[in-house]
């Protein structure tokens, strides 16, 4: 990426180097950062001598330390798992950042988004959390703030869009109506498993 912002002649400086191991910037002189697809990655050991807790910790102090008060730095992340995401949360509210995470489209699989914003200081007015987006486009979210007695400062906003409800009789979906699909499935071109005996037969609880 470094060779091709050479090649394109990109505007500012450009730096290597592990951000796990903290950024080397004079403090206060960014006025706001941004990264994608990346933070997470400070999660992995890929190292014997990597331990997350303290690469996050580097990163995040030296960030809160170079950026300028009430910049805003925001990050899209993807954390493999609760865990992760809980982990980089409590590293940036041990820093000093204000903010919380935004969710795009958190009920689609493909479309589901997570972005980390964050504002250097304190919380304010100003490090008013955006919302997330739903699949309609519009926005809409519900904050969880976490207790003062933990002294936090991150929040989660997310979307909670109601989940469609589907018609179903007592019966449930028979074994007219799973045809019925298959049939549409082949009509449009798309592999289908061949009818038998079985189909759309109820599975028992446990084998």
């Amino acid at each position: 990426m470094l060779d091709i912002a050479l090649e394109r002649e990109a505007e500012g400086d450009l730096l290597l180097g592990d951000m796990g191991q903290g950024l080397g910037l004079r403090p206060g002189v960014i006025d706001g950062a941004i990264s994608i697809s990346a933070v997470q990655w400070l999660c992995n050991a890929d190292k014997s001598s990597h331990e997350p807790r303290l690469r996050l910790k580097a990163f995040f102090g030296s960030l809160y330390r170079c950026l300028a008060r009430g910049a805003r730095a925001v990050f899209q992340v993807y954390p493999e798992s609760v865990a992760q995401r809980e982990l980089i949360l409590s590293s940036a509210m041990r820093a000093g950042f204000a903010g919380g995470v935004v969710v795009d489209f958190p009920h689609s699989s493909k479309s589901r988004k997570e972005y980390l914003v964050l504002t250097c200081g304190p919380p304010s007015v100003s490090t008013a959390v955006p919302t997330g987006k739903g699949e309609d486009g519009e926005s809409s979210s519900d904050n969880s703030s976490s207790g003062d007695e933990d002294n936090r400062t991150v929040s989660i906003s997310d979307r909670h869009r109601p989940k469609k409800k589907q018609k179903l009789n007592k019966r449930g979906k028979g074994r007219e109506w799973v045809m019925r699909k298959k049939e549409q499935m082949r009509r449009k071109g798309n592999v289908v498993p061949p009818d038998s005996k079985y189909t759309a037969r109820k599975r028992k609880a446990r084998f």
